[in-house]
């Protein structure tokens, strides 16, 4: 019985997948070519990019505007600096290193604990002071930075992981993408770690992509590799069960990086930290387009209903009436 039941869901999921593209086709599916030209280039102007490609940057403007991100622990600028990393963390539990212009989850080192010179990370593997150093040095030459440029390690304090996403995630922290056109919240989902995607929020990876009704930020309908599925697939947790508190608080946030960035089109991914709620953890003025495949939707028609109410004139001065607009416009 089981089999067939499992033969039965797997049939229909390969029919939704199927019937998607035509589906969302007719929902007003936003093209690449077109999010490039009719948004990032007509409304973000690129001398504010580096405000969100350099990561240490994005962290200080976000702290300067009153949002919470995770806990600087330091920065390692030079090869000279490297081996400081040790000195640096000896007091932190956990930490992230990350390339501060990184980009698609390259180059970021999770460390959940370490003890005499051994890191572990988030899948029990451990890793010796000289893969740390490598990997620091690695980062320093470019290797996972935009274009190949010289960068900088950043290092962060550990996001405090609420057990209440733990069947959700697995051997990482999920994060919440949040698609912000001129400070309204059109478009939400959920990038939840799998052991396809080694602990980290990468679709490309292999992570799941569950999208979030804008208005109640509950899933409405989960994707892996673009395949929509109904169950995470190492935990089998029933992805239709998801459900973000402090919903409301977490839009508010990410509608403010327009007031941050000046930026009119961008992603705001987001983290809920157990003790001190949502975070914003970093900000995309180039956001990927693969939450139309989570939400079973296409952002055209939202960016348009945006669009006309900015041409006639409509006025939403703070980001708590743009998100009770968008919750009301948007609501699945």
């Amino acid at each position: 019985m089981r089999i067939r039941q499992h033969i039965s869901q797997t049939l229909s999921c390969v029919t939704d997948w199927l019937q998607l593209p035509k589906q969302l086709r007719q929902q007003g599916i936003l093209g690449m070519n077109q999010r490039n030209h009719s948004f990032i280039s007509r409304y973000n102007d690129r001398a504010k990019y580096p405000l969100v490609d350099d990561k240490l940057k994005t962290k200080l403007i976000a702290e300067q505007a009153g949002a919470t991100v995770p806990e600087l622990i330091g920065v390692i600028e030079s090869q000279v600096h490297v081996r400081k990393i040790h000195q640096m963390v000896e007091n932190w539990p956990g930490f992230v290193i990350k390339p501060a212009q990184g980009s698609g989850g390259k180059g970021i080192l999770v460390v959940t604990s370490h003890k005499e010179g051994c890191y572990t990370k988030p899948s029990g593997a451990v890793v010796s002071r000289q893969d740390v150093e490598r990997h620091i040095t690695n980062t320093l030459a470019g290797l996972f930075s935009l274009g190949g440029k010289n960068d900088v390690a950043v290092v962060e304090n550990l996001i405090e992981f609420d057990e209440s996403y733990a069947d959700f995630s697995y051997e990482g922290v999920p994060d919440i993408r949040v698609i912000v056109f001129h400070g309204y919240p059109v478009m939400a989902m959920m990038r939840c770690s799998t052991a396809s995607s080694d602990g980290k929020a990468n679709l490309h990876q292999g992570a799941v992509g569950v999208g979030l009704d804008i208005a109640t930020g509950r899933a409405v309908r989960a994707v892996q590799f673009d395949h929509p599925i109904t169950q995470h697939p190492d935990t089998l947790c029933p992805l239709d069960q998801l459900e973000i508190p402090d919903w409301e608080q977490l839009l508010v946030l990410a509608a403010s990086a327009w007031e941050m960035t000046g930026l009119g089109y961008i992603g705001t991914d987001m983290v809920i930290d157990k003790s001190r709620g949502p975070m914003v953890l970093e900000l995309n003025a180039r956001p990927g387009l693969a939450i139309q495949t989570a939400n079973g939707a296409g952002l055209l028609p939202r960016l348009q209903t945006i669009e006309a109410l900015r041409q006639q004139g409509a006025i939403h001065h703070s980001p708590e009436e743009r998100v009770a607009l968008c919750r009301e416009l948007f609501a699945n």
